[in-house]
């Protein structure tokens, strides 16, 4: 009897510490090369439509930042975007779905290349 409490008590934790890991939140961080003819008024308009994405699509992103305080980055890169997705299902859910084609329509036009980073705990 003592086994099977043991062996039920460790199955429970187990199934919470997996619960926690799928539902922790991610961060997704997009380091930006602007195509050298870019205008600061379009980065602007991308910035915007990136910022308004945590109220048009609650269901996969929390939160944006996009005033870096200080940045190491690499040379020709100059803007870092960063946003919380609710977890990483949601992120995966995020690619092709009608938030991101938004972003992209503004964003990849203007883009010279950029760096991803997705991290969570």
């Amino acid at each position: 009897m003592k086994n099977l409490m043991l062996s039920l008590v460790a199955t429970l934790l187990l199934s919470a510490s997996c619960l926690t890991a799928a539902d922790a939140s991610v961060i997704h961080v997009i380091t930006v090369k602007w195509k050298a003819e870019t205008k600061p008024d379009q980065i602007e308009k991308v910035l915007s439509i990136v910022k308004s994405l945590p109220s048009q699509y609650p269901q996969f992103i929390t939160r944006v930042w996009t005033n870096p305080i200080k940045k190491q980055v690499p040379e020709g890169y100059n803007h870092v975007i960063v946003m919380e997705f609710k977890s990483e299902d949601a992120l995966k859910k995020y690619v092709d779905s009608p938030a991101q084609k938004k972003f992209y329509e503004v964003y990849m036009p203007l883009r010279e290349e950029s760096r991803t980073s997705d991290i969570s705990n």
